[in-house]
């Protein structure tokens, strides 16, 4: 009788569990795996925040942003000053990454947005030292979406996977 009670308890836990993810995936968005290899260079951790261009190159939307201390998120120059202090990242963020480190982070793009002369940007800064405005930007398009790409400032290389 125990382990009947067990396996409804887990056969109850795994379908509330798919459920619930169902229900943060928005059918209308691609999921975009994201890893991010910084370069060895001697400092702090790098803030990145990684940002939709619009096909203008306007600032459209912030898609993640590594680094959770908000007191050095205006080192991030252009983000800051396009978007950033008026926009929440709690639910979009993680911690630096130190240098000669790898992090893999995980966001969502408008799937109507591929394809249509849209970028990912990726801006980085590391305390009290130089601030990249553009260490990476990528053209938003099917092919680009499972590449790999050099950075020219913090970032040695960052490599896009999406599902």
């Amino acid at each position: 009788m125990k382990s009947h009670l067990v396996k409804i308890a887990a056969a109850v836990l795994v379908t509330f569990s798919l459920f619930s993810f169902s229900i943060h995936t928005n059918p209308a968005n691609k999921t975009v795996k994201c890893l991010i290899q910084t370069k060895n260079y001697a400092g702090e951790g790098a803030y990145i925040a990684v940002s939709l261009l619009n096909d203008k190159g306007a600032y459209e939307q912030t898609l993640y942003m590594v680094g959770d201390d908000e007191k050095w998120y205006d080192t991030l120059v252009e983000w800051w000053h396009q978007l950033g202090e008026k926009e929440s990242v709690d639910a979009i963020s993680g911690a630096t990454i130190t240098p000669g480190s790898r992090s893999v982070v995980a966001f969502e793009i408008p799937a109507e947005k591929i394809d249509q002369g849209y970028s990912i940007r990726f801006e980085s800064a590391v305390e009290d030292q130089e601030y990249y405005e553009k260490d990476l930007e990528v053209a938003l398009t099917s092919a680009n979406l499972q590449g790999k790409f050099e950075g020219e400032g913090y970032i040695r290389y960052v490599r896009l996977i999406a599902k």
